[in-house]
């Protein structure tokens, strides 16, 4: 009998040091222990990406909105260039189709302001104000820089950064605001509001004295949330 105990007793103490070393799960143990931490990693890489190339969608539309109305009108080398409520619909939806894939009307709001000196030819006051200002979104959204009819102004745009409208000329001044659309949770990028602001100067000679509308069509007015 005291054989066979001690039989059993050096069986079972070599099955403990066995399982002891044994480390064939231990990889499997150590990655179930951290991925929650890869996950987590994962996750905020995707969305941050996410998160810079939507700014840079809303950033490029921007521009490329600013730069188109800057160059629209109907005019010749020999008058000045009139600008239509239609040439400024056709931007705008332009820019929505360029910013189809985030759903930019949904979910944003488009404005265009014309920044104009207070005095004609030579804007001898130095001051300025938004001549006019179409928009386009449903979101509620109004622009940090100014509205329609605003005059005596220093110049549109941020502090430090504010443009100015040429003598006998204009600026077309454009702001987009845009509510991130998170893929995962907002709470992973710094800010579900992304604001992009791009300016251009009227390229040719403008007549600024009104937006014409010959065509007859609905103005993109800024008291109207519209994704159309």
């Amino acid at each position: 009998m005291m054989k066979q105990a001690q039989h059993k007793f050096i069986a079972m103490k070599q099955s403990f040091k066995a399982l002891r070393d044994d480390t064939s799960g231990l990889a499997l143990i150590e990655f179930a222990a951290a991925l929650p931490f890869l996950l987590l990693i994962s996750l905020t890489g995707a969305e941050l990406t996410n998160y810079a190339t939507t700014k840079m969608r809303v950033s490029q539309v921007a521009l490329h909105l600013a730069d188109h109305i800057s160059r629209v009108g109907v005019g010749s080398l020999l008058t000045a260039k009139q600008v239509h409520e239609v040439d400024i619909n056709d931007a705008l939806t332009g820019a929505g189709l360029q910013g189809g894939g985030i759903d930019l009307y949904q979910n944003g709001r488009v404005i265009i302001s014309s920044v104009e000196g207070e005095t004609a030819p030579v804007n001898t006051s130095g001051e300025y104000k938004i001549a006019w200002q179409r928009c386009r979104g449903l979101k509620n959204y109004t622009s940090s820089y100014g509205n329609q009819g605003d005059e005596d102004l220093d110049g549109v745009g941020p502090t430090g950064r504010k443009v100015v409208a040429p003598d006998n000329g204009a600026v077309i001044f454009v702001e987009v605001s845009y509510d991130y659309q998170p893929l995962f949770k907002a709470d992973l990028v710094p800010s579900t509001q992304i604001v992009e602001i791009a300016a251009m100067t009227v390229r040719d000679t403008r007549d600024l004295t009104q937006v014409y509308n010959t065509a007859g069509v609905t103005q993109a007015n800024c008291a109207v949330f519209s994704a159309t």
